[in-house]
């Protein structure tokens, strides 16, 4: 998984009772954009070092917009 700063990360849920989460990406800390990263969370606004999982992709800035867009 490769990241850039600005980049999203997109958590997908796995249960029901669960949503989606997204949150921008701040810092890359891997070399070549290879995690961890420094994401700041839509949902709570809250600034975590995240290491994605097999539920996790990472969308562009544009693409991002495109999603909300349509």
């Amino acid at each position: 998984m490769k990241a850039t700063p600005g980049d999203w990360v997109v958590v997908e849920s796995t249960h029901l009772s669960e949503m989606r989460r997204h949150g921008q990406i701040l810092e890359v800390h891997g070399p070549a954009g290879d995690p961890p990263y420094l994401v700041r969370w839509d949902d709570t606004g809250t600034e975590t070092v995240f290491i994605p999982g097999p539920g996790a992709h990472i969308m562009t800035a544009e693409q991002m917009r495109e999603q909300h867009s349509r």
